[in-house]
């Protein structure tokens, strides 16, 4: 694709950053094929390639953005399947990133919009805040119906019918590993997940220590700013991350570290990009560092073979997260390791489409949200399954309202399978015990 940025423009790293990827686009179209908006919609501008034009327009003449544009930017799952589907490798992520960046800079949006995106990115990023809201939404959940916006409609229907109560494992510590010691990593518990669904992180930590990693939980590492970064709030989002640098440097430079472990794959993504968001500043080389030992915790369990086998015959659906097979490109380990320790696994028709979680966007955009939730849904249901896994709370909690099939974490029937407890959501008696 020509551009037209003129040589001051391109002193401007986002704006260098935007031309890079934009004159590798061709306008071939393949990304329309799989770009979930463009299937629901049918619109060019919900299309990936429709987007790479108004944000290129936006960009090379310097304007403020205009509602049109926010309007279709604001429909983007950033799934990222259309890098999957492109040929001439279009970096996409990094273009709707700067867009969304300059919006937030350049767009006034109605108040009603700045309100609720303040709330999510006030609340959603920090455990203890979000634990609080979900409570208040668990006792508002009745009263939805005299809500006049859809999305404050969807943010009171996504509070869990059972809060967890906090872990203490999420709190900075060292797990032991069992038996000789294979490696050290450090696992990131995230924001989120440690107030929706805590048996993940402590399924994470039983596993790793079973397989020989000793396991830190790094003073004052947190949420991993992804949920800030695809709002366009880049401030906040690169002081998220900024702390979680500093956090795991601190292990790497002490005891050391051989991965630094994911189990939400929204947040690997962004973790393994570390390094290109810091890239010109003092972070730089820390942010590196970082992004090179990012794992997304199939990758780890992979490396480590673990052995068992699965405690009962079970036909596993399994969802391929966006951020796991798009985002991060890792489409085979999660179902291999399922299978290897005797998990039926099927997959769905249409495993590359987005379920319609993304982040924020089933509470900012819930009519295309709830439409891609419905088709997922009939997809895994088709499959007949005794319980979906998947690698990401959203996906998780977005498939979960929408099926009366248990949903779990693969990690979870890994850690079954290798020894550990049977999985909350599949009823297991008594709960599933805390590691301490």
């Amino acid at each position: 694709m020509q551009t037209t940025f003129t040589p001051d423009q391109l002193q401007v790293p986002a704006l260098k950053r935007a031309n890079e990827v934009l004159r590798a686009c061709v306008h071939c179209g393949f990304c329309t094929a799989t770009c979930p908006t463009y299937q629901v919609l049918g619109d060019e501008l919900d299309s990936p390639r429709g987007r790479i034009y108004l944000i290129k327009d936006m960009l090379e003449q310097g304007r403020p953005a205009d509602a049109k544009t926010v309007k279709h930017i604001d429909r983007c799952l950033s799934c990222l399947s259309c890098m999957t589907t492109c040929p001439s490798g279009v970096h996409y992520m990094h273009l709707v990133d700067i867009a969304r960046d300059h919006i937030e800079k350049t767009y006034k949006r109605p108040l009603g919009d700045r309100f609720l995106r303040w709330v999510l990115a006030k609340v959603l990023p920090h455990p203890t805040r979000f634990r609080l809201a979900l409570l208040g939404a668990k006792f508002g959940r009745p009263f939805a119906f005299l809500m006049p916006d859809a999305r404050l409609k969807a943010m009171l229907a996504m509070a869990p019918r059972v809060i967890p109560p906090v872990s203490r494992n999420d709190a900075p510590q060292v797990f032991a590993a069992q038996g000789a010691r294979r490696m050290r990593v450090a696992l990131m518990t995230g924001c989120a997940q440690r107030a929706l669904n805590t048996d993940i992180n402590d399924a994470t930590i039983r596993v790793l220590t079973r397989l020989g990693c000793e396991v830190v939980v790094a003073r004052g590492a947190g949420c991993c700013g992804a949920l800030t970064h695809h709002m366009g709030k880049t401030d906040e989002s690169h002081a998220a991350a900024a702390k979680n640098i500093r956090a795991w440097m601190a292990e790497v430079q002490g005891a050391g570290l051989d991965a630094v472990v994911i189990n939400t794959s929204g947040c690997g993504t962004t973790v393994k990009d570390y390094g290109h968001m810091f890239r010109n500043a003092p972070l730089a080389a820390d942010a590196a560092v970082i992004a090179g030992l990012a794992k997304d915790v199939s990758e780890v369990l992979t490396a480590l073979k673990p052995e068992g086998a699965a405690p009962e015959p079970l036909r596993v659906a399994y969802h391929a997260a966006c951020s796991l097979q798009h985002g991060q490109q890792i489409k085979d380990a999660p179902k291999a390791l399922l299978k290897r320790l005797g998990f039926e696994v099927v997959e769905p028709a249409d495993a590359h489409l987005c379920c319609g979680s993304a982040g924020t966007y089933n509470l900012l955009q819930p009519e295309i949200s709830g439409k891609l939730k419905r088709r997922k849904v009939a997809t895994l249901e088709a499959k007949a399954p005794d319980v979906i896994a998947a690698g990401n709370i959203g996906c998780m909690m977005q498939i979960g309202s929408g099926t009366g099939v248990p949903v779990v974490h693969t990690v979870e029937l890994v850690d079954w399978a290798t020894g550990g407890v049977r999985p909350r959501g599949l009823g297991a008696r008594g709960g599933v015990p805390r590691l301490r």
